[in-house]
This record gives structure tokens, sequence and C-alpha cells, in this order.
């Protein structure tokens, strides 16, 4: 027997299909059945509400401390972010709050965040280290990450990203050996990542860095991924997918062979279009090429206090379509099981023995949630079959 059966809905197990049924049953935190009359302890009726999978954030950076808006003035007022980031601005920025933050205010800083993904139908969040830059502060980090899996609801991936930019008055080099040999054992030893990133740029590191970095994090067991392609590329997508990484995030300037590479490794794009919605750019991913190409296209938030200060996942949604030129259908497949698939879990589709992470909402059909901006929120919400 299940343990809940759940009737007179409209269930999407895709997101981006048709609703093929009206009933699914749940037992032990799994979709049990999808279409049909299971004997259950309890019986939900949905009231003819649309069944959603769980909407899975690949890409974030939500812990952090202080904020960025005198940045967000300068760049209004036409400064370059890579200008504003060699003078010691960007990143480095809330490196610096970051470090005069302890763990208990990381986590009290946080907690809203998720809140608000959740209450978006969000069920599984990814969160990067990266504003640490050092060994105990990139640690921190992580614990933090580790911290809020424990105390909320959310499934989170952590992913280690002291490859983020090089702190001030370091050498590249010697801080990639740092982040390599030092860093990197530390967090494997405690357990305190499922994956690890770089931003390959110029202004960060290079694809010779990334190689380096990738070997050492599949010694440890680590999946991989890389920011490319923001403002540049040079042959850094396709590098990230030669090597192995699961997906390669923003990809403004990927050009035909970072496409086929893509393509040809399975890697997923992982679109941000709150990052490019708040520096005005005006280079699109070439959405029309990776469809053409059939390389899966993820949505994400991209929340962090400098580039994409947007904790909604509905809104990036919305902006993947009107800016990117998603369909509907594509950017709710990205918010779902390419997503997941980023991610390399098994949530993002509902279907007999995948997790029963799930949304009700009280509209017609799921299209509306990439029409709408602002106002929508699902009357429930459930991770595991359990309603938050």
């Amino acid at each position: 027997m299940a343990e809940q059966f759940f009737h007179n809905a409209k269930v999407y197990p895709k997101a981006d299909g048709d609703a093929v049924a009206d009933c699914f049953a749940v037992a032990d935190g799994r979709i049990v059945s999808v279409g049909v009359d299971t004997p259950a302890a309890q019986r939900i009726d949905l009231d003819g509400r649309v069944v959603m999978p769980g909407f899975v954030d690949c890409h974030t950076h939500l812990v952090w401390a202080g904020d960025r808006a005198a940045e967000f003035a300068l760049r209004q007022a036409g400064a370059d972010y890579a200008a504003i980031a060699r003078a010691g601005g960007g990143i480095l920025a809330t490196v610096r709050a970051l470090r005069d933050s302890d763990e208990d205010t990381l986590v009290a800083l946080a907690l809203p965040r998720l809140g608000a993904l959740a209450r978006e139908g969000v069920t599984q969040v990814e969160i990067k280290s990266g504003y640490g830059l050092d060994l105990d502060n990139e640690l921190k980090m992580l614990r933090v990450i580790r911290r809020l899996a424990r105390e909320q609801p959310l499934r989170i991936q952590a992913t280690f990203l002291g490859a983020h930019t090089v702190p001030t008055g370091r050498d590249r080099g010697e801080y990639l050996d740092e982040v390599i040999d030092v860093m990197l054992p530390a967090v494997a030893a405690e357990g305190l990542a499922d994956a690890v990133d770089i931003y390959v740029e110029d202004i960060a590191f290079s694809t010779g860095d990334m190689a380096r970095l990738f070997a050492a994090a599949r010694d440890h067991g680590l999946a991989l991924r890389a920011h490319t392609g923001q403002f540049s590329d040079a042959g850094a997508t396709a590098a990230a997918c030669r090597l192995g990484a699961r997906s390669c995030d923003h990809l403004e300037y990927a050009e035909a062979d970072a496409i086929a590479a893509m393509a040809a490794n399975d890697t997923v794009a992982v679109l941000l279009p709150g990052a490019f919605y708040c520096l005005q750019e005006t280079r699109r991913p070439p959405v029309a090429s990776l469809r053409e190409a059939g390389v899966a296209m993820a949505v994400a938030s991209d929340a962090n206090p400098g580039t994409s200060p947007l904790v909604s996942l509905l809104t990036a949604l919305h902006m993947s379509v009107v800016l990117f030129g998603l369909t509907p259908a594509e950017a709710l497949a990205g918010v779902t099981r390419h997503a997941a698939r980023a991610l390399g879990t098994d949530t993002g589709v509902l279907a007999p023995g995948r997790r029963a992470d799930f949304s009700a909402w009280r509209i017609d059909r799921p299209a509306v949630l990439a029409y709408q901006l602002g106002g929508l929120r699902p009357d429930a919400v459930y991770i595991g079959g359990h309603r938050l």
C-alpha cells in the first residue's frame, strides 16, 4: 500500500510535455505509480490543480554577506564590470564581507533566500563557495552550505569554487597551487562538496588552470562544472566538455566548437539570464544553435550579490523566454529535468521510482509560469512526499 494517493489533478511528469494523468501515488519518498488508482493510507484531492516536478535551481551563490549596491550604481553610470573587478570590487568586495562574518551569521542570511526559492516551488538548490578564497573561509562557506542542508528541507548540493577569482596580492599560479594542493584535499577529507567549479575568463583562470583543477578533482571523486563563455571563450567551453564537465554555465560567447563539444559530450548548457540582465549585456547565448545541436539547456537564477541579485527562479524562467528566446516548454524543462541533469540527480521528473518532489498550482497550464512575471506561488510544495 502507498502512503499517499493524490487524485483529481493535472499531472505534468516532464513539465514541458502534456498532462498525462490525473493521479499518482507516493511511498518512501518516491513516486510509485502515475495514472493508476493505487491503495494508500491517505487520499488527497488536489481539486484540479496542475502538478509540476519540483523546480531545481542548479547554479547559485546563495551564501554571502554584505551587498554590492554601490557597484550596481557604478554600472548604471557606465562603469565596466571587468574594470570594477580589477579595481578590487566585484567578487573581491564580497570576499571581504564574507571573511568578516561567522558561520551563524551566514546561515541566518542564507535561510530567507532559500525560503524565497521554496515558496516558488523550488525543491533542490546548488550552492557554490568561492567568496572565501583561502582555506579557512572556503571551508567555512562549505560548512555553512552543509548546515543549510540539515536545517531546512530543500535538497542542497555544495560546489567548491575556490577557483572563483585570484585574491588581491596573490600570484595566479601560486593561488591555484593552494586551491589544488591544500584546499581541495581538505574539502574532500570533510566531505564538504559534491562538485568542483572554476571561473575561466581573462579576469580569472585559464583553460590550463581548469585542466589541472579537474584532474585533481577527479582523483577526489568530485563532479566537474565550469563557468565559461560569459565575456569571452577562447576554447574554454570545448575544453571543459572534453575534460568531463557535467555543465558549462553562462555561454554568451559560446561558438560553434563549444556547441559541438557540448553535444558530443552530453554536457548541459546552463543559461543565466539574471546576470545577462543585471550587467545589461547585449550578446545572448546561442540558443538556436544549442537547440539545433540537441544540447540540453538548463536555466538557473545565478543568485549572487553582485551580478545577479535575483532570488527567484520563476523570474529567471520568464527572463530566459523573453531575453534568450527559449520557448516556455524549453524554459520549464530547463528548471526541472535539465537542471537536475546538471546536478547529476534523479529529480526534475515525476515517474515511478523518482523522488516525490513536486508542487501543486492553481493555474490552467504550465506555460503560465513562463508567461506571468510575479505574483505566482504554488498552493503546496512537497519534498520526498512531505509537504513544506
